[in-house]
């Protein structure tokens, strides 16, 4: 059930062989983000749970979903460019029935993130889906 954008993401990772070049496309993928406004990054709009500081700003317009983000750790940056790619443009309602930890496998993320990583991550998807359940 992933976007086009996220299949796209899949695809580029197929071909990319080991880890490095995996971590490497991250990287690059959340420098390519739009940057968040500094007007965003404030308490209501951080991600609790996370080791780096992680900023979600929801919005639901006409019953889609989407969000901007950021966070002042690179790796981190490039895992909310494909939260983004995941969930950005899905009906809300669609939102909660996303397995963001299976599309991660997909990719062959999830066995190379550090345990903290893994956890900020699990933070993330969770204040997506409670926002998406929320409207």
């Amino acid at each position: 059930m992933a976007t086009e954008s996220f299949e796209e993401i899949a695809e580029t990772f197929e071909f990319l062989d080991d880890w490095e070049d995996r971590y490497a496309h991250v990287i690059d993928m959340g420098r390519e983000m739009p940057p968040l406004d500094d007007a965003f990054k404030v308490p209501a709009t951080k991600v609790d749970g996370c080791a780096s500081q992680v900023w979600l700003v929801p919005k639901i317009e006409d019953g889609t979903f989407s969000f901007e983000g950021a966070s002042d750790a690179m790796i981190v940056s490039g895992l909310i460019a494909i939260l983004r790619a995941l969930y950005n443009g899905l009906p809300v309602g669609e939102v909660a029935a996303v397995d963001a930890r299976a599309e991660f496998e997909r990719l062959g993320l999830n066995d190379h993130l550090s345990a903290q990583r893994s956890n900020g991550l699990r933070a993330m998807i969770e204040r997506i889906r409670q926002t998406a359940a929320a409207a």
